[in-house]
């Protein structure tokens, strides 16, 4: 098991020090789901929320959340994110809406806590639009897909 970089030598949280690594092109991706009402998710497709269009904020909140990652989890760099993209689909099979965040960067470190926000507040957001009509929606199976880049290379899950 990899070495925990977020402890120093007396067990005492503290920001990791990036400054002697190389700068590298990195990618994350992330996904989760919110799981509802096929009515739910008529609604939503149909744009007929009385909110607006669910799936457009929806996206523009998970671009929002991955740019302000480091003001949310306390020890995340700041970090020159060069691209969000965010994939928003209805999924009958689910049924409901299944959410992908792309983060990009040439940095120090990697974008995974960035992708994973992004997903987390996407999918909150779609929670919040139509809680109105369904209140037992679930949001579920946020995580980590693919990163690439950095001293540990390629995941992919």
């Amino acid at each position: 098991m990899a070495e925990l970089t977020h402890f120093d030598g007396k067990g005492d949280a503290h920001m990791v020090d990036v400054s002697g690594k190389p700068v590298t092109d990195r990618v994350a991706v992330a996904r989760g789901h919110v799981r509802m009402a096929e009515e739910t998710l008529a609604m939503i497709t149909d744009r007929t929320a009385r909110k607006g269009d669910v799936l457009g904020v929806a996206r523009i909140a998970g671009i929002m959340a991955a740019k302000k990652t480091s003001e949310l989890i306390p020890l995340c760099h700041p970090l020159p994110i060069t691209r969000v993209a965010l994939e928003l689909e209805p999924d009958t099979e689910l049924p409901g809406i299944a959410v992908r965040a792309t983060v990009r960067t040439s940095g120090q470190t990697g974008v995974e806590m960035e992708a994973l926000t992004a997903v987390s507040v996407a999918c909150l957001t779609i929670y919040d639009m139509v809680k109105a009509v369904q209140k037992d929606m679930v949001i579920s199976d946020i995580r980590l897909i693919l990163k690439d880049g950095g001293k540990s290379g390629r995941y992919e899950a």
